[in-house]
């Protein structure tokens, strides 16, 4: 069966699709806008894609019909997010803000199977937002927003900390977990209403030895959860790799020998909870693949051990990175996609055991995401 893949890019939408052993690639929206997240709804099909147009600010967009044709929506917004008018408009452009603004949609969630409509969405600042109209309104998740811990949040990666993860447990729609850069980790047991800062085992070493453990200061890079056990989630963090199994509240370090436990991309098999694959890469000093080299690794013992796989990925000095969302497998747990800073789309067969370059030269990827 075909499938599709999205890539989320800083020149538009794409879209590739198998053909004939290869695959053809398309320009699905948004030529020469930066998308910085996109969203295959499984549920009615529909396609969304978050713009981030600098100075016009963050849009977001809807298609019915596979991407031919596009209605723009309401994008999450806060409140107070108004423009004051400029004294004089030929020199104070853009017009300043009275209150917080939407600076990156980093991440858009389908809902439950059991809540038609509903959409979650991840920004940076850390806002999390709910739709329950298919993205035709928004409303801020306030009791998160408010929580008086969250003036101790800081940027990882960005300025601001932002929400870049939301799993949904798909047994029950009312309990949530958040990945937070730099947060933590958040959960809830009752659709947003009230929340939990968990995630107690995450450990950093960019803080002073008394808040190594401090859940507000962690940094998860990423985290997913395995479909078929949601209470499995992998976490890649700022140092190391985690794994929960309890749905977030406790993590435990994975210390097995490996290439490099420091990364941005996490994928679990959508059945087996302990498979799992990361891209390794060096830590703080230059952001670079280890030895210069891309590989995947891949464990299938929840940590125990990993494999690292080189095949078809580059063999000579290469300088290609995952962003967090660079990283996706699809449903049926055998192909993944992983699409590289520098523009470069792998995609992964027999479990990401031999690789294809399937198209090179591309703008920055900022996420993929199998349709």
């Amino acid at each position: 069966m075909a499938q599709r893949l999205h890539l989320a890019t800083r020149k538009g939408l794409l879209s590739l699709t198998p053909s004939r052993g290869k695959w053809r690639m398309g320009v699905t929206g948004f030529l020469g806008d930066s998308v910085s997240t996109v969203l295959e709804d499984p549920r009615d099909g529909a396609l969304y894609a978050g713009l981030n147009l600098g100075h016009f600010g963050v849009k977001l967009h809807r298609s019915d019909d596979g991407g031919r044709t596009w209605t723009e929506i309401a994008a999450p917004a806060f409140a107070e997010e108004k423009d004051q008018p400029p004294l004089d408009p030929m020199k104070e452009w853009p017009p300043k803000k009275t209150g917080p603004s939407v600076e990156l949609l980093w991440t858009l969630v389908a809902g439950a199977a059991d809540r038609p409509g509903e959409l979650w969405a991840g920004t940076i600042p850390g806002g999390l937002f709910r739709s329950t109209d298919r993205g035709a309104s928004w409303q801020l998740i306030e009791s998160l927003w408010n929580d008086p811990t969250r003036p101790q949040w800081f940027g990882g990666g960005y300025d601001r900390a932002g929400i870049h993860s939301i799993c949904i447990d798909p047994r029950d729609s009312k309990r949530m977990v958040l990945g937070i850069s730099s947060g933590g980790i958040w959960r809830s047991s009752d659709a947003g209403a009230t929340w939990k800062n968990e995630g107690v085992g995450l450990r950093n070493a960019y803080m002073p030895p008394d808040k190594a453990y401090d859940p507000l200061s962690q940094d998860p890079h990423r985290i997913t959860q395995c479909a078929a056990a949601p209470d499995t989630i992998w976490c890649q963090h700022h140092n190391g790799i985690f794994l929960s199994r309890d749905a977030g509240a406790t993590f435990r370090e994975i210390k097995a020998r490996a290439p490099s436990r420091f990364g941005f991309g996490v994928a679990v098999h959508p059945e087996d909870p302990k498979t799992a694959w990361f891209v390794p890469a060096v830590r703080d000093i230059n952001r670079t693949p280890v030895d210069h080299r891309l590989m995947v690794m891949r464990t299938t013992d929840g940590g125990r051990s990993f494999k690292t796989f080189t095949n078809g990925l580059p063999k000579g000095p290469t300088f290609d990175l995952m962003y967090r969302h660079g990283l996706d497998i699809d449903a049926g747990g055998e192909r993944l996609a992983m699409g590289s800073t520098t523009g470069n789309l792998w995609v992964g067969e027999r479990q990401g055991t031999r690789w294809t370059l399937a198209a090179p030269h591309l703008p920055p990827i900022y996420q993929v995401s199998w349709g």
